[in-house]
């Protein structure tokens, strides 16, 4: 078996954190739900039982490194190939070394696919064959979301285990042993770092472990032999790190989620906070302004109508001025949103009516409501009996039908009790009385604007 944690460059220089990659499960960090004592992955290392799978997480979380472990545990032959820079070529060199060593001497290949989900289709479905007859196994490798990125006949033939985001207090112990390690370099060196700036840059890293060391392994290249880490170079290390943020990936999704799922929960804190954890780590603005016009109609809707408009003119204060008010604005709106009396009832309406337009057949337009632009159309019928409703009582022609006689029962807006929407309700209700009473009392609401 080749020496995994060797470098092939024969004394190349190596980063800290190739220096500092686990050699043993006992030293391997976090994902204690996939590795700890009794955990499928820790019985796979252990027994030796394995089926091919995909390590689905975030950069740095140690993707590669539990498969060298792996690897190292099955005394197996590891083959590393990255989606990034290779193609079927690569897959099929892989494939017939594979069968070399199978031949040889029996050993099993651990194939290594990194950034698996950047591969198409056909060169995903390359693997099939081969992960079936047990030619080699797999592992991918991904930081996107498995069901939408790769094909489900390769889902079904490897198990997906999801990598969670190592907390801070356990980037903060891969730092203290790498100042500790003598493999790392740096026990010997002048670097010495207070208890605050460890937690300082556990935190910077945002979970990502390889980017903490590449953070220490920066400032030991600064700190000259006799001196403590300043503030100004810690500062000036960290100044420029950036927040895990894929506009692409699923990362954006779980965190634009939270965001609309605040303000629909009525929580002004967690729409500031999520918004501003976007906007930290890169989100385009008007993308959130986008989101906060959707969720003016679907969450909101009739229960505040004044919410489209406030979101409107937060896009339209971000174009005019910029991004440093013109956040500020689009903030506002996300407050008022979130502060809003909530109704999905225009949402839910429409989803129904196009539901039922779809499986319902074609019904004719009724002869009243018909367009009848000419004479022909005129003596054909349409538009007889139509009853104008300004003409009527209250503007309202009492017990005139709008839908096709087959439906002419059904009721898709439903009025919350919420909001500008209680009113709209006893409105609906009323014009209901009139519709069974032939009643022509007026209606009684004239402002709703004041009933907000």
């Amino acid at each position: 078996m080749q020496d995994l944690f060797a470098e092939e460059s024969h004394g190349a220089y190596q980063p800290l954190a190739a220096r500092m990659r686990p050699t043993r499960l006992e030293d391997y960090i976090g994902q204690a739900h996939l590795v700890g004592p009794g955990k499928p992955l820790r019985r796979m290392v252990e027994t030796g039982h394995c089926h091919s799978f995909i390590l689905w997480g975030p950069p740095g979380v140690g993707k590669t490194t539990f498969a060298k472990l792996l690897c190292q545990a099955l005394k197996g032959h590891f083959i590393e190939i990255s989606a990034v820079m290779s193609g079927v070529k690569e897959i099929r060199a892989a494939v017939e070394q594979a069968k070399q060593f199978r031949q040889m001497n029996g050993t099993q290949t651990i194939l290594f696919v990194d950034e698996v989900h950047r591969f198409n289709k056909s060169q995903q479905d390359a693997f099939l064959p081969y992960i079936e007859d047990g030619t080699f196994l797999f592992i991918g490798a991904t930081t996107e979301n498995p069901a939408f990125e790769l094909n489900s006949a390769l889902l079904s033939r490897a198990r997906v285990y999801r990598l969670k985001t190592p907390s801070a207090e356990e980037v903060k112990s891969v730092l203290i042993r790498a100042l500790q390690d003598a493999e790392s370099g740096l026990a010997n060196s002048a670097l010495t770092l207070s208890d605050h700036y460890l937690d300082v840059i556990a935190h910077a890293a945002d979970g990502d472990i390889r980017r903490s060391l590449n953070f220490l392994e920066i400032l030991s290249d600064m700190v000259e032999p006799g001196e403590s880490v300043s503030q100004q170079q810690l500062e000036d290390v960290l100044g420029g790190s950036i927040r895990r943020f894929d506009r692409n990936g699923d990362v954006f999704y779980d965190q634009i989620s939270a965001f609309h799922k605040s303000v629909r929960g009525s929580s002004p804190d967690g729409a500031l906070y999520w918004m501003a954890r976007m906007l930290d780590g890169g989100c385009d603005p008007l993308y959130i302004a986008r989101r906060l016009l959707a969720i003016a109609s679907e969450d909101i809707g009739n229960a505040d109508p004044r919410a489209l408009q406030v979101g409107l003119n937060a896009w339209d204060i971000f174009e005019r001025v910029g991004p440093g008010e013109g956040n500020r604005a689009i903030a506002q709106a996300a407050v008022y949103m979130a502060c809003a009396p909530k109704s999905n009832a225009v949402y839910t309406a429409f989803k129904q009516a196009m539901a039922d337009v779809s499986a319902q057949p074609s019904y004719e337009v009724p002869i009243h409501l018909r367009n009848a632009p000419t004479s022909l159309a005129k003596s054909m019928g349409h538009g007889d009996e139509y009853r104008y409703a300004h003409n009527e009582p209250n503007a309202y022609a009492a017990g005139e039908s709008y839908l096709p006689e087959e439906v002419a029962q059904s009721r898709y807006y439903q009025p919350s009790d919420r909001g500008l929407e209680k009113k709209i309700a006893e409105k609906l209700e009323w014009l209901a009385d009139l519709d069974k009473q032939s009643s022509q009392q007026r209606y009684p609401l004239t402002d709703w604007e004041d009933e907000v």
